[in-house]
C-alpha cells in the first residue's frame, strides 16, 4: 500500500506551523508522506522582527524564512518547498497557477489543506485559497482526462485562520495532536521572526482540544487542531 500523502498550501513560509503542524507530525508518525508549500516567504508582511535588524535586505530576510521553515518542516517529518512569488500583495498569475497544478499532478496527495476563502485582515490568503482550489480542480481529471495529466481528487481542508469568526471558519473536524504537541512547540519556536505567535497557537491548541474533549468525551485529549473540510467526505457507512 503507498503512503498516504497529505500537501500544505500557504500564502507565507510560516503559515503551516501555526495552523498544521501538529496534524503534520501526526500524519508523517503514522508512516505518511507531507510536503509544505510556501507560495511566498511573507518577506514583506509577515517577518517585523527581521527588519529591525539594521542594513536588513529583503534578500536576506527571504533566506533567513527559508532556513526557519525548512527545520520546521523537518521536524514535522515533511518536505518544503518555496515558490517565492513575493508577498503583500501575492499574486497569482497563470504561470503560478500551472505551476501548482503541476506540482500536484507529481505529488497526487490525498489530503489537500490551506486557507479558508475569506480574511478581511490579510490580503495574501484568499489569493492563496483561490490558487490551490483552482489548481486542484485543473487537475481533478473531471472530464479533461484524454487532454491532461491528472491526479486523483483529494481531500480539501481549511485549516484555521488567526481570526477565525471574522473568516466564516467553522470547524468540521478536530485532529488529536496531543501525542504530537511538542513537536509543534518545537517547530514553531523556529519562528523566530514571528515569536508572538507562539503563545497564541499554543492556547488555540488547548482551546480546541477542550472543544474536542467535549465533543468526544475523551478525555485523554488535550490539545488539537480544527479544520473545515470545503468539500463533502465520502464513507461508505456512517
Amino acid at each position: 500500500m503507498s503512503k498516504k500523502r497529505m500537501l500544505v498550501v500557504g500564502a507565507h513560509s510560516a503559515d503551516f506551523v501555526w495552523r498544521s503542524a501538529g496534524v503534520l507530525a501526526a500524519h508523517t508518525r503514522a508512516g505518511g508522506e507531507a510536503l509544505v508549500v510556501a507560495l511566498s516567504y511573507g518577506e514583506r508582511g509577515e517577518s517585523g522582527e527581521l527588519w529591525k535588524e539594521p542594513g536588513q535586505t529583503e534578500e536576506n530576510v527571504k533566506r533567513i524564512r527559508h532556513g526557519e521553515a525548512s527545520r520546521a518542516a523537518a521536524i514535522l517529518g515533511a518536505e518544503f518547498e518555496a515558490f517565492d512569488l513575493g508577498d503583500y500583495p501575492l499574486d497569482m498569475g497563470s504561470d503560478a497557477i500551472g505551476r501548482l497544478a503541476e506540482l500536484m499532478r507529481d505529488f497526487q496527495p490525498h489530503i489537500t489543506l490551506t486557507h479558508p476563502a475569506k480574511d478581511p485582515y490579510n490580503p495574501d490568503h484568499p489569493v492563496a485559497h483561490a490558487a490551490v482550489a483552482r489548481a486542484r480542480l485543473l487537475t481533478a481529471g473531471a472530464g479533461v482526462e484524454s487532454g491532461f495529466r491528472t491526479a486523483p481528487p483529494s481531500e480539501f481542508l481549511a485549516f484555521e485562520p488567526h481570526q477565525p469568526e471574522l473568516c466564516e471558519f467553522t470547524p468540521t473536524v478536530f485532529v488529536d495532536i496531543t501525542d504530537v504537541f511538542e513537536l509543534k512547540k518545537l517547530a514553531m519556536k523556529e519562528m523566530k521572526a514571528q515569536q508572538y505567535l507562539q503563545e497564541y497557537y499554543s492556547q488555540r491548541a488547548e482551546h480546541r482540544g477542550n472543544h474536542a474533549r467535549k465533543v468526544t468525551g475523551n478525555k485523554q485529549i488535550r490539545q488539537a487542531e480544527a479544520f473545515q473540510r470545503l468539500l463533502p467526505n465520502v464513507v461508505d457507512k456512517l
